[in-house]
């Protein structure tokens, strides 16, 4: 697959990788938001396999299922292993958020023992949104553990991921950060990052993995009715759109998947990007989509469609999301 360089981190990444948040998708008969171990690691391997060699996870996800899944998928396929490079977070948990030197180093502890790792390339601080830039990069807080952890050799950079897309500009602009995942502000439907991220990402010159580059699916198979996009509640107007684009690429025999990804890392400050799969069938068709080659007629017909419904800090929805 085609690498890009991320930012000033000289690490070159592949433009599709595989984020976790939801690995496996819902157990059958488990409890809301238990994730199902056995699809889960059935997805990782798939991904690995079809060339994947970045994945990124959090102590967050699934309670810290998701890593615990990868660790397995990892162990189970040493040889494909040993050229991934596994991202992972610290400072928010299930239950709740803590950005001190001793809760990161605890965190971290943590993860080297559910992936099985020592080293981690990229360590993000994890949901920062409405905390005080100094309670994460003071003395005694999270970037001096992670300082701490660099001179050590278990993190390679550091990085800030925040739910919220314009949250991580004021921890970005510290220049204390090498990377960022960017979720929901860069699309074929949302050019936000224009305006709440991007200037500081240059300034900087910091490496983006760019996170929801499809839009919950919406950009992976065009509407389908009754889908509710995990709570994102489209407005017919955006869904229409969509419909169109989709339109694009069937008239090209181009996947509305690839069309979606492969836009987002046309901007050049986006590296890579890190679409969720549940399944092993999602995570093979996004390892595909990165690895075809569009043409330039198909960039062009697909350009005027182009179109940022961002608003007031989400997508134009027609219901608040949850």
């Amino acid at each position: 697959m085609r690498t890009k360089t991320l930012g000033r981190t000289g690490l070159e990444v592949p433009i599709v990788g595989l984020g976790t948040v939801f690995i496996g998708g819902q157990l059958e008969g488990g409890s809301p938001g238990q994730l199902d171990e056995g699809r889960g690691v059935a997805t990782v391997e798939a991904a690995i396999r079809a060339g994947c060699t970045l994945i990124d996870t959090a102590p967050l996800y699934g309670g810290t299922v998701s890593e615990s899944i990868i660790g397995e998928a990892l162990r189970a396929n040493p040889d494909l292993a040993k050229e991934v490079i596994v991202t992972t977070k610290v400072g928010r948990l299930s239950e709740g958020r803590d950005y001190s030197y001793d809760a990161v180093m605890r965190s971290v502890e943590g993860s080297q023992a559910r992936l099985g790792l020592d080293r981690f390339e990229i360590l993000y601080v994890h949901d920062a949104m409405g905390v005080p830039v100094e309670e994460v990069v003071g003395k005694g807080r999270a970037v001096g553990a992670l300082r701490k952890l660099q001179d050590e050799g278990v993190v390679g950079y550091i990085g800030s991921a925040a739910n919220d897309p314009d949250a991580n500009g004021p921890f970005i602009e510290t220049g204390e950060f090498d990377v960022a995942v960017v979720p929901d502000a860069w699309s074929l439907l949302n050019q936000s990052a224009n305006r709440y991220i991007f200037p500081a990402v240059e300034k900087h010159s910091v490496g983006i993995a760019l996170a929801t580059p499809i839009e919950r699916g919406l950009l992976a198979t065009g509407p389908i009715e009754s889908a509710d996009y995990l709570n994102r509640n489209f407005t017919p107007e955006i869904l229409e759109h969509a419909g169109k684009i989709k339109t694009v690429c069937e008239d090209h025999g181009v996947p509305m998947v690839a069309a979606a990804l492969q836009w987002c890392v046309r901007h050049p400050l986006v590296a890579t990007t890190i679409p969720g799969a549940r399944t092993a069938d999602e995570a093979a068709q996004n390892m595909a989509a990165g690895n075809l080659d569009l043409d330039d007629a198909f960039w062009a017909d697909l350009e005027p469609l182009v179109k940022d419904f961002y608003e007031d800090g989400y997508i134009k929805a027609a219901l608040p999301r949850v």
